[in-house]
């Protein structure tokens, strides 16, 4: 068995990076983890070359991918959460999954997924998203697992002052940024347990087949 762990965040090593390869860190077989950061993946321009035999006519990194994620028999998709929803990298990974929307369609139809969201506040709503593209195409969602990841504000260099920024709005004006309120996933070891403990139902439901 094959399970492909996809990050669409574009900060590499981060907490959706991590909390991806978690989840891989509990199935026992075959596992690989890509980044979707750096990789050229445009939107779906709606051509619809791809009818007629379900490949995506872009010449991107999607074709790469495309392999890929066709050979694999789950999926394990991370997103942080952007304005509410997941960041738009992600997005258009999903996107160009139309191509295996025609006639058949069956490529990726039946496979299992696991959906993984980070946000600083609301890391529930790309999970609902993720969960949302996997029903779009026929992928089972056996589980989700979220945790708290630290805003760019961070780390940004501004972000005790910026009146704008998630520290003004969380904590409120002239609050320090400190190890203690910064968000961690190191702090988060339940959420690590989790995902290692779907990665584990991920495998066992895989064997079963």
């Amino acid at each position: 068995m094959k399970v492909l762990g996809i990050s669409g965040s574009p900060r590499q090593g981060q907490t959706t990076d991590i909390l991806v390869q978690e989840v891989l860190n509990g199935v026992e077989g075959d596992t690989e983890f890509i980044s979707l950061s750096g990789k050229r993946i445009g939107s779906c321009l709606g051509c619809l070359g791809c009818v007629k035999d379900n490949v995506c006519k872009i010449k991107d990194d999607m074709s790469e991918l495309r392999q890929k994620i066709v050979a694999a028999d789950a999926l394990v998709i991370g997103a942080p959460n952007y304005y509410g929803m997941l960041n738009s990298l992600s997005h258009c990974f999903w996107e160009r999954f139309y191509q295996f929307r025609h006639r058949e369609g069956d490529e990726i139809a039946g496979k299992l997924g696991v959906a993984v969201g980070v946000a600083g506040r609301t890391p529930d709503l790309p999970v609902r998203d993720i969960e949302n593209f996997f029903t779009y195409n026929k992928i089972e969602c056996i589980g989700a697992v979220t945790a708290v990841g630290p805003a760019s504000c961070f780390t940004c260099g501004h972000g005790e002052t910026c009146r704008a920024g998630s520290i003004h709005m969380t904590f409120g004006p002239g609050t320090k940024i400190t190890k203690a309120i910064t968000p961690d996933l190191a702090k988060q070891q339940e959420k690590i347990a989790q995902a290692r403990a779907l990665g584990r139902e991920l495998g066992n439901r895989l064997l079963m087949r």
